[in-house]
């Protein structure tokens, strides 16, 4: 009896199947100066003033007779616009508003705030003002009442909490998500009356207030010292120093 074995297959390979990156990254940056390969552009001047559709040979010669640079600002029309401009300084301009841009750029953040229906007046009014701060500070505030035990058959009492509460807000807050179910909970979400950015504003013009206030009394605290400190200096009297003639009787003739 013959057995025959059964050889191993080989994967299959497929030949020139596979995708090729074929030179480098694209660039964005715009073509300057000989790197527009164009015979006519649309030139504008330095102030932007209109010069007319020109060669490309002319234009980059009045970019170099300007000392500047010739930037193709408008690759997509026919023939493309191009200005006359210093390049080095543009781009550093750019780069310094795209940066404030990120700079000024805020983020909304969702605090979180648990209630429970049967909470006393005292933990109720800080847990209000922790609300209130995060609302002055620009961000949203998703409330969540707790329910436990037989309190899951009394939603009224969640529901009647968070209308109170919307309402001592009102004027930092608006209700953006009215209240719902959720489980075993109930969920409110609260919206800042404001902008993110201008409360970031006037919170550090607050910032700058108390730190000039603090410099000031620093300051006035040191002059106050100094004053006590000279007019110690000025009350008290000079000792003079006792020498031999001192020591001599005055009704002696020497």
């Amino acid at each position: 009896m013959v057995r025959v074995f059964a050889s191993a297959r080989r994967p299959f390979r497929r030949i020139g199947t596979q995708k090729q990156t074929l030179g480098g990254p694209i660039s964005t940056e715009p073509r300057i100066n000989d790197r527009i390969r164009v015979a006519e552009v649309r030139l504008v001047g330095p102030n932007g003033e209109q010069v007319g559709i020109v060669r490309i040979e002319d234009a980059i010669r009045l970019a170099q007779e300007a000392d500047l640079d010739l930037v193709e600002v408008a690759p997509g029309n026919r023939p493309p616009v191009c200005k006359l401009m210093d390049y080095g300084k543009w781009k550093y301009e750019n780069a310094q508003k795209a940066r404030e841009s990120r700079r000024n750029q805020t983020n909304t953040v969702i605090k979180e705030m648990k209630l429970r229906p049967k909470i006393d007046a005292h933990d109720y009014d800080t847990k209000k003002g922790h609300v209130v701060r995060f609302l002055k500070g620009g961000d949203k505030v998703k409330i969540t009442i707790m329910f436990r035990g037989r309190e899951q058959s009394k939603p009224e009492l969640g529901f009647n909490l968070l209308k109170k509460l919307a309402e001592d807000v009102s004027e930092d807050g608006i209700v953006e998500s009215a209240p719902k179910q959720d489980g075993r909970n109930m969920l409110m979400v609260l919206a800042p009356t404001r902008k993110k950015s201008e409360a970031l504003v006037e919170q550090k013009a607050e910032k700058d207030r108390r730190s000039a206030e603090r410099t000031a009394s620093e300051a006035a605290e040191q002059q106050a010292l100094a004053d006590l400190r000279a007019a110690h200096v000025a009350k008290a009297e000079p000792r003079r120093r006792r020498g031999p003639a001192d020591n001599l009787d005055p009704d002696v003739d020497l």
